[in-house]
């Protein structure tokens, strides 16, 4: 993992290790709003940038952080900005022009307990359908869910590569507890992950198309300051980037962006599976909520319950291939997160009906505890 000979062990929470990655995988621009519980992220990037060469600013509010990384990722940086959910919500509307104008760029969302201004300090997993819908019109979006320090940096490093191979704004949904637990790992070098560069024109091309997605659907983007001449806009607009209101272009643009994410689901679903090969009671979860899930698993196998965990790392684009594979083994699936429905939803789609869907939810800003998902799976097979 490391790019260096000499290994580099730290202790380090979850936040401080998402800013590590990004490092690591060439991130030189981050605007921010300082937000419990991610302002660790923002502490890290302003100490480190300005030393490698990056730059850090503080912006007045997130949305005006969101058009910074923006603008600086139009001008070729590699961007990235951290925040919660309330900041999250005030960031949508740029998030949007992001979609629409595939704009390169990370957005570090650790969940706290809401609505509104809810619990600061308290993790939650209510922001998986917000990453997903929170701004407006068909679009598609990548978002991925890790469950330890060390996914940390390793996720945020495969979002920032994401984002340039996809040119699109992608999501890491971390918690209050991923974002403040703390683990010993092996820190990399800067530079120490292969990330995608992002597909640039030719020098040679005169007639260049910002929105022409060719057969592989990612337009080539070039950097603002280059020799290329481009027009971004927030309308819908044709392969020159200029508005355009005729129905077939506006369906070739918005099919576009949808497609070239959502055609990749099973190519860039990530899972972890635990005791699956016999199961016949599947926890499906993700981030801290799976951390506990697989503790349960481990108790139903004592007692004699044939328990397994389908952990997903990629939230969206939902891929449902592997609980297709498994349900005609299962019982039941059971879905614990820290909110009252969320991913469950596309769960209860992917099985269409197949195999039982039980959904577990918490919402007092505490994480589960190993026996609650133990009793709660125990009544469900009694039942």
């Amino acid at each position: 993992m490391s790019g260096s000979k000499e290994r580099s062990i730290w202790v380090m929470q979850g936040n401080e290790a998402c800013s590590v990655g990004a490092v690591a995988a060439g991130v030189n621009f981050f605007a921010g709003y300082p937000i419990t519980p991610s302002s660790e992220i923002a502490e890290f990037m302003a100490k480190h940038l300005p030393l490698i060469g990056g730059r850090f600013i503080q912006m007045e509010d997130e949305i005006a952080s969101m058009a910074a990384i923006i603008g600086a990722s139009l001008a070729g940086a590699r961007s990235m900005i951290a925040t919660s959910g309330p900041g999250f919500s005030l960031m949508q509307e740029n998030l949007g022009l992001a979609c629409l104008a595939e704009i390169p760029c990370v957005i570090v969302n650790v969940q706290r307990a809401g609505p509104s201004t809810g619990l600061p300090t308290q993790p939650a997993q209510g922001d998986v359908m917000q990453a997903r819908w929170g701004t407006h019109g068909d679009h598609a979006i990548i978002a991925l869910a890790p469950a330890t320090v060390l996914e940390c940096i390793e996720l945020t490093a495969c979002c920032v590569s994401l984002s340039e191979q996809f040119r699109t704004p992608v999501v890491l949904l971390l918690d209050e507890v991923i974002g403040h637990m703390r683990e010993s790992v092996e820190v990399p070098a800067q530079g120490a992950y292969r990330v995608h560069a992002r597909p640039l024109p030719s020098d040679e091309q005169e007639d260049y198309q910002p929105f022409c997605g060719g057969c592989s659907g990612v337009p080539p983007m070039a950097h603002f300051g280059g020799p290329h001449r481009f027009h971004v806009t927030g309308l819908t607009h044709d392969e020159r980037g200029f508005p355009t209101m005729v129905p077939e272009e506006v369906d070739k643009k918005i099919r576009g962006i949808v497609d070239k994410i959502e055609l990749k689901a099973d190519d860039l679903a990530m899972n972890e599976e635990t005791m699956t090969d016999d199961c016949e009671v599947l926890l499906f979860s993700y981030g801290s909520s799976a951390r506990v899930a697989k503790a349960s698993v481990r108790t139903l196998r004592e007692r004699g319950v044939k328990a397994g965990l389908l952990r997903v790392k990629t939230i969206w684009p939902f891929s449902g291939k592997r609980l297709r594979e498994l349900a005609p083994q299962l019982r039941s699936i059971i879905v614990p997160e820290m909110n009252l429905g969320q991913l469950v939803t596309e769960v209860e789609r992917a099985v269409a009906g197949a195999v039982p869907v039980r959904h577990f939810g918490r919402v007092d800003g505490h994480l589960f505890e190993p026996d609650q998902i133990t009793d709660f799976v125990l009544e469900e097979i009694a039942s």
